[in-house]
């Protein structure tokens, strides 16, 4: 009798411990600013017109920035997870380049994801999405982590529309963004598109360069953006553009948007970089994983889907010494026939190092505009 009565309270005590988890999570209301933050100008900076084309077709032509605000609570509301523990800004921490610092992200379950968590960095920019290319566009990928039985766990669309509903300060959010109360999810994710498309990283010491002919840059700076565009290393070849990524391929809804005139059939942006000569987690096919952005890079470590590497440095010697042969290995990658060796000297690494440092966006790391409105 007494293990019977010991086990209900035991029972009860937990159940009371869950719901008042559950219930602080609802208690939580975002802090906004009356009048929202100006979000549109981030785009008026850049006057690439595929660019803006590309926003208008995507966001719908509904982005504004009572919409972007949104997406904003969106984003780092825990509400949208199954048991009110994760938010999409768990995984994707703002001081970090909107990454998170750790190998392999922890859900809602507390059980590790299978790859590293990608940064957020000018999505817009990119066709393909996560580590396998497998999202063509950032709408199409805003989604997917919510309803992740590891990430956030949403069992559904409907579970999703009624959890929100629920809660008071959705509504008028929706009202502003979207002139109506009622919630979908094709709105929702639309305007956790809209938040995606607000992070654009463009003040580095890098840009503030270009038009001072880097002027700006120490002489070691120099000799690593001098080696990292050299034919030697190649670099800049997979990581090209104004985003340092791999360009497109025109598998994407938008075609090849960007140029480049590659007419290759399927998302590019993915390569075999020779991590393994056997691969348990295969990527795209053939050990091919997503070419990221290097914005920011300083901040976005570990480094490759895994996170196996936890400095540049490693990052570095991997391409120095590293690349283990493999049937699909890039050609970039292969001397007559074997996995290349660059043989750097370490002031040359220490250079390379020193300018993938002037890619970081320091504003970007405390801009307001994209902190979490549920910390107060």
């Amino acid at each position: 009798m007494k293990k019977t009565i010991l086990f209900t309270a035991a029972f009860i005590a937990i159940a009371m411990v869950s719901c008042l988890k559950t219930n602080d999570e609802h208690s939580r209301v975002p802090v906004l600013p009356s009048t929202p933050y100006n979000y549109m100008v981030l785009k008026r900076q850049n006057n690439n017109q595929n660019i803006k084309q590309v926003i208008k077709d995507e966001s719908r032509n509904t982005i504004n920035d009572h919409s972007v605000t949104l997406g904003r609570v969106l984003f780092y509301d825990k509400n949208l997870s199954i048991n009110n523990t994760t938010s999409c800004g768990s995984c994707h921490i703002q001081k970090l380049a909107f990454s998170d610092g750790v190998a392999l992200s922890k859900g809602f379950k507390n059980l590790k994801t299978p790859r590293n968590s990608m940064a957020i960095l000018n999505p817009i920019l990119n066709n393909n999405m996560f580590w396998d290319s497998r999202a063509s566009s950032p709408l199409e990928l805003s989604l997917e982590p919510v309803f992740n039985h590891l990430e956030m766990g949403m069992q559904s669309k409907e579970m999703l529309v009624e959890k929100l509903s629920s809660i008071d300060y959705y509504k008028p959010l929706f009202q502003n963004a979207f002139n109506t109360t009622t919630i979908t999810t094709e709105n929702i994710s639309l305007a956790l598109t809209h938040f995606l498309h607000s992070l654009f990283s463009e003040n580095s010491k890098f840009d503030q360069g270009i038009p001072v002919n880097f002027s700006n840059f120490t002489p070691v700076e120099k000799l690593g953006k001098d080696l990292f565009f050299s034919a030697k290393l190649k670099c800049g070849q997979c990581h090209s553009g104004s985003n340092f990524s791999a360009p497109d391929f025109v598998g994407g809804p938008y075609g090849d948007r960007f140029g480049g005139g590659d007419t290759e059939e399927g998302p590019r942006g993915t390569a075999n970089i020779g991590l393994n000569e056997v691969y348990r987690d295969n990527g795209r096919g053939d050990g091919k994983f997503k070419i990221p952005s290097l914005r920011n890079i300083e901040l976005t470590g570990p480094y490759m889907h895994d996170g196996r590497f936890a400095t540049l440095l490693e990052v570095i010697n991997h391409y120095d010494q590293g690349v283990q042969a493999h049937p699909a290995l890039d050609n970039k990658f292969l001397v007559n026939g074997k996995p290349i060796k660059l043989n750097l000297t370490s002031t040359e690494k220490f250079a390379l190092i020193e300018f993938l440092k002037t890619l970081t966006d320091h504003s970007l790391l405390s801009d307001i505009r994209f902190s979490d409105p549920f910390v107060q």
